[in-house]
């Protein structure tokens, strides 16, 4: 099995604001993908009707047999790269103006739904122009950095198994991986902490 490729904070920030610069439509569902772990194929299906910005709140269906869940969306004061509601306010003023009436939150240029492969298309362009290495132009690449960002965060594992629609908790275990520098950094906080 391939090592799973995880953006850094600092790519996932570069990605935001070259696709924020260049599209209000790319930026949120990118932010999206990552924010909420989902497939290509996820952000594609979105509907308007899943987003419920006065509430503050998105409803995931999941594929592969993953966990529907309604998630909160976020505003990070002076954050507004990942300010999902900001975001996602921008894109449906926009999206407004369009004759298209389709259902989809993310239309595709000739209208109606956007195509899994025009998103990893455009998630693969905008990962090159903000320098990302090969191995990490993939969309599903945003799902892992999430659980590999949850975990580092000290997020416990149930929360990232919801958060990530994972129906199996050994399917999120796999963020769990430690690394020297990761146990290093732990040891030397316990040891600060307790002496």
């Amino acid at each position: 099995m391939a090592e799973m490729q995880a953006l850094t904070q600092s790519e996932i920030l570069s990605v935001l604001k070259l696709a924020a610069s260049e599209s209000k439509r790319n930026h949120a569902m990118i932010l999206l993908a990552f924010k909420h772990g989902l497939r290509a194929s996820e952000v594609c299906a979105l509907k308007t009707g899943d987003i419920d910005l006065k509430n503050g709140t998105i409803t995931i269906r999941r594929l592969k047999g993953s966990l529907k869940s309604s998630q909160d969306l976020l505003d990070l004061p002076g954050q507004p790269l990942v300010s999902e509601k900001r975001v996602l306010r921008a894109w449906l003023e926009e999206r407004a103006s369009y004759r298209d009436q389709s259902d989809f939150l993310f239309l595709s240029q000739k209208g109606g739904k956007l195509d899994r492969s025009a998103f990893f298309r455009l998630f693969q362009s905008v990962a090159e122009r903000a320098g990302l290495p090969v191995g990490k132009r993939h969309p599903h690449c945003l799902k892992h950095s999430l659980g590999f960002f949850l975990v580092e965060q000290g997020t416990s594992l149930p929360s990232i198994q919801q958060t990530l629609g994972h129906k199996s908790l050994a399917s999120t275990g796999v963020y769990l991986k430690v690394t020297d520098a990761s146990a290093n950094r732990d040891a030397a906080r316990a040891f600060a902490n307790a002496f």
